[in-house]
């Protein structure tokens, strides 16, 4: 079973996503945590090594990005999917240059969440 961290600074986002991946994974993946910044995100982190984290760009202290490179340089095998609003693929491919493995974009679909959770830890570590 995948251990999952979600960060995303709506709680309600956050809540959408656990309930994705607890109830429509088929207990393939379980949701150790979550976080509404990025320095609650890297602690998080540290704390629990989730298999993957789920990581909005946007947030209220600093942005997402802010919070891969600290995963990152943490541990450079970490597996960070990044999920954003439409319009941002930019950011996103800033992201996956400082080491994030995919990307989703909002509103979020359960079937494409759970598919990019599974490609991101089907990769090579």
């Amino acid at each position: 079973m995948a251990k999952i961290l979600v960060v995303d600074d709506s709680k309600f986002m956050r809540l959408t996503l656990i309930n994705y991946i607890e109830k429509r994974s088929s207990g393939r993946h379980q949701v150790v945590g979550e976080a509404a910044d990025d320095i609650s995100a890297v602690a998080k982190y540290r704390e629990l090594r989730p298999d993957v984290v789920t990581m909005d760009i946007i947030m209220p202290v600093e942005s997402g990005l802010r919070a891969v490179k600290e995963i990152v340089n943490t541990d450079p095998k970490a597996r960070i999917i990044m999920v954003s609003a439409m319009g941002q693929e930019k950011i996103c491919d800033e992201a996956k240059a400082i080491g994030a493995k995919g990307f989703i974009t909002k509103p979020v679909k359960p079937e494409e969440l759970l598919k990019e959770l599974d490609r991101v830890l089907a990769l090579p570590s």
